[in-house]
């Protein structure tokens, strides 16, 4: 069997939902019987239409269907088809909305799974055509021209050559030369410091300069303390005579080498050079914010360790200091818990499975066969202790995220697979010791993810144990690491109505507390209970918006406010909501202004699985928008709701109108510890996809960390502040393209950054093109051919009347989507 899916209309029958054709094929020389079979797959949405042809649709859980015969199928004859109409609620927007990871099984062998392989529509498909010539469409090679035509080429010399921007930049004259001979010298307080930056540059130079312990004379690099400094701030001083970095403290001494390897030339970490000449500088730094985070999701689809390394490299070079690990969820537990193996055993491992047993059942496209990255996988101890331990060296503390009492199913199935094996063994206290569902709780509910199993009993002294039990581990593994620990994050979002209303343990607990009158306190009740158990541990409580925040009536209305109950108890929450056009645009400054701590964490600007644009062809959800390496970089960290540029759906508006929205008060911004991008990977089906959502937006995100309110941000006249703008991003976008890319093709072995595709325009009897960031080539064909490394550089207007096809290239060769306009 394999199987074609090709879109055809969105508005299908002038309603929201879209029509596909699912065309399964037979290419065996065996008829398909009429019944006994069933091919499942991943998709998102609903089927107003399940039956067609034979065949009916139904949904099991999460994101997983299954199509079956019903009693008006025929089978599928020997080397036959059948076109299987799809109608699905809501649009086609991009390949995101594929429907993945088909397999089939048959009831004669109902627990193996047979993968059925699928294609998808070319460009040339009449669907995607149709979406090309909308308006807005990013797939309309004019509409990128267009967009493209703000950014104008700065020459790379009058460009700041330290990434992010420094508080204090001057350029100085003369050079550095740094070569195999030149020596460093550091305080004892900094000597990590110093064998980190001979390691890294070894990477770069014939010889690993040598360490030495006396102050030299000559060609040197000096890191020296100064105690006046803040704790992350750092001079940096280049000169023809040497290199000297200074600081109180081991981080800012560990910042000030960073900002010389941004300083070195892209080309530097291309191969072993004789040597390299550094500009002299003299640069005065600090951060912003003492929080710079980048929260990467591990759990729905895993990554390896190396990647996970790769990842903490790019992040220190760009000044990130925290690393949210969210490790576990409905999808996957990605971390070994040495007292509950089951943990990974059970909830690291997808794939088909007919009561979830033993594995977990596929997600997100993960197919039927087990332990296939990235649906498998974990880290085992070792592993997450070298993780530890690199972060560490690189000043980048992990928290660690145990995602509850929602998004738990993982956890949930792995100790009811613990539960069972104890029992048949006769250990019934040791059995329910650690257990997270209740058997006889009745509730019914239906997570926003589509999962009715996932939400942990908080009611039941079992899922107290476990929390214990989970953090405590965690904790001793951090200690073995020698890696801080201040925090664990719990979670705490969208745990849906309608869970543990009927639950006994839950009336049970009702009668004997009079705190507790409906299920919304019990969420009091288990935040509460945590952060008593942490507390003890020297920890405190992050979580998710929702764990700062409680449930009242406005106007007989149900209204959330700022829980007073645990504003003044040191929470840090990641408030994520504020999709523009909701309503809760405003919600961290509610949350920081009532006292809890908040890191700056919203879908509008920070989400970087959302998509780059609207192409079909760009990989991320829409839902929140469209992220761009721009949605990071105008992010107003201060006064977020002043630089709105887009709607929810990613579409351009005027100002928005913030009539009723909370300003942030001067209170409140004392309760803002940073800012923090968020890598949901749902989508990360490879460690390339991974690195394409993550980079560039990533550098959008470190400058708004790191550096100052530019200009644009604080200027009250909206004309000015435009004009000032555009100028500041034509400056980062020739940065990015004449600098950071080209460092990034080469660096820690080449990170796979997205390549924008280029614009292009007919004028007249001619083709012209432009690029988002200027310092790629883009390249092009006449003869229909794809463009490659060695097309035609584009240097001025296209003449030849035929098909163009043009392309964006990096220094090493990569493409990017190509575009196509007839020139006729």
């Amino acid at each position: 069997m394999r199987v074609e899916w090709k879109p055809v209309q969105n508005n299908y029958e002038g309603k929201s939902q879209s029509l596909a054709n699912l065309i399964i094929f037979n290419d065996s020389d065996i008829d398909l019987p009429p019944n006994g079979w069933t091919l499942y797959f991943n998709y998102s949405g609903s089927f107003p239409k399940p039956e067609s042809r034979g065949l009916t649709i139904s949904y099991i859980n999460g994101d997983l269907y299954k199509i079956e015969p019903n009693p008006a199928s025929d089978g599928i004859a020997a080397g036959a088809s059948i076109n299987y109409p799809m109608v699905r609620s809501g649009s086609i927007d991009n390949i995101t909305m594929n429907p993945q990871g088909f397999y089939l099984v048959m009831d004669s062998a109902p627990t193996k799974a047979i993968p059925v392989p699928a294609t998808y529509p070319d460009p040339d498909n009449t669907f995607l055509k149709s979406l090309a010539a909308a308006s807005n469409s990013w797939m309309n090679p004019a509409n990128v021209f267009a967009r493209n035509l703000v950014v104008k080429d700065v020459d790379e010399e009058q460009l700041v050559k330290i990434f992010p921007t420094p508080a204090l930049y001057n350029t100085a004259t003369g050079q550095f030369s740094l070569y195999a001979g030149t020596r460093i010298y550091a305080e004892p307080a900094f000597a990590k410091e110093a064998n980190y930056l001979a390691s890294e540059l070894e990477k770069v130079l014939l010889l690993k300069p040598g360490i030495v312990p006396e102050l030299p004379t000559g060609n040197s690099i000096i890191l020296q303390k100064n105690t006046r400094m803040a704790p992350e701030n750092y001079s940096l001083k280049v000169t023809s005579a040497g290199v000297v970095i200074s600081a109180s403290s081991p981080s800012g001494a560990f910042y000030g080498i960073q900002s010389l390897k941004t300083l070195m030339p892209a080309s530097s970490w291309k191969g072993k050079q004789q040597t390299i000449l550094i500009p002299g500088v003299e640069v005065m730094d600090g951060p912003r914010f003492g929080y710079r985070s980048l929260m990467l999701d591990i759990s729905r689809n895993f990554q390896p360790k190396e990647e996970i390394l790769k990842v903490l490299d790019v992040m220190s070079l760009y000044k990130l200091n925290a690393l949210h690990l969210h490790f576990s969820d409905d999808e996957g537990w990605r971390v070994e818990i040495p007292s509950l193996p089951e943990l990974t055993t059970v909830g690291s491992v997808r794939g088909h499975t007919v009561d979830n047993k033993n594995n977990i059942q596929p997600s997100f496209g993960s197919g039927g066969a087990v332990n296939v990255l990235p649906g498998s996988g974990h880290y085992s101890k070792k592993d997450f202790i070298e993780i530890l331990k690199y972060a560490a060296v690189r000043h980048i503390s992990v928290i660690p995220e145990i995602e509850s009492p929602g998004h738990a199913r993982a956890a949930i199935k792995s100790m009811e697979n613990r539960y069972a094996k104890l029992m048949k063994a006769g250990k019934a206290a040791e059995a329910n010791r650690y257990r997270l569902a209740e058997p006889a709780d009745s509730s019914e509910y239906r997570s926003v993810q589509g999962w009715s199993d996932n939400v942990i009993n908080v009611a039941l002294p079992s899922a107290y144990n476990f929390m214990e039990r989970v953090t405590d581990d965690l904790i001793a593994m951090y200690k073995e690491a020698g890696a801080p620990l201040k925090t664990i994050h719990f979670g705490g979002d969208e745990v849906p109505a309608g869970v543990w209303e009927k639950s006994p343990a839950y009336l049970a607990l009702q009668k004997t507390n009079p705190k507790i009158k409906t299920t919304d306190d019990l969420w009091y009740y288990y935040f509460g209970k945590l952060n008593d158990m942490v507390k003890k541990r020297g920890l405190y409580v992050s979580g998710w918006e929702e764990a700062g925040m409680r449930k009242t009536t406005l106007d007989g209305k149900s209204h959330y406010i700022a829980n007073p109950d645990f504003a003044d108890d040191n929470f840090h929450l990641n408030v994520w909501n504020n999709t523009i056009g909701s309503g809760a645009e405003d919600l961290a400054y509610r949350l920081a202004n009532g006292g809890y701590k908040v890191v700056l964490s919203p879908v509008s600007n920070q989400y970087f699985d959302l998509a780059y644009n609207n192409s079909y062809f760009e990989p991320g959800y829409k839902w929140g928008g469209l992220v761009d390496a721009d949605k990071p970089f105008y992010f107003i960290p201060f006064d977020m709701l002043k630089n709105v540029k887009e709607n929810g759906q990613g579409n351009p508006i005027g100002k928005l109108d913030q009539t009723g929205k909370i300003r942030l008060t001067d209170y409140g911004k004392s309760n803002i510890v940073g800012v923090q991008g968020l890598l949901w990977s749902e989508n990360n089906i490879s460690t390339g996809r991974l690195e394409y959502m993550l980079l560039p937006k990533l550098l959008g995100l470190a400058e708004r960390a790191w550096s100052k309110d530019p200009d644009w941000a604080t200027i009250s006249d909206a004309a000015q502040a435009d004009v000032l703008y555009n100028q500041s991003w034509i400056e980062f976008a020739n940065r990015l393209g004449k600098r950071e890319l080209p460092r990034l093709t080469y660096y820690n072995g080449g990170y796979s950054y997205r390549i924008p595709e280029p614009g292009l325009k007919q004028e007249g009897r001619r083709v012209v093109a432009n690029i988002q960031y200027p310092g790629l080539e883009v390249r092009y064909t006449t003869d229909g051919s794809d463009p490659a490394v060695l097309s035609k550089l584009y240097t001025g207007p296209i003449t030849e009347r035929s098909t163009i096809k043009a392309a964006a290239f990096d220094a090493s060769g990569r493409r990017s989507r190509i575009v196509e306009l007839e020139n006729r």
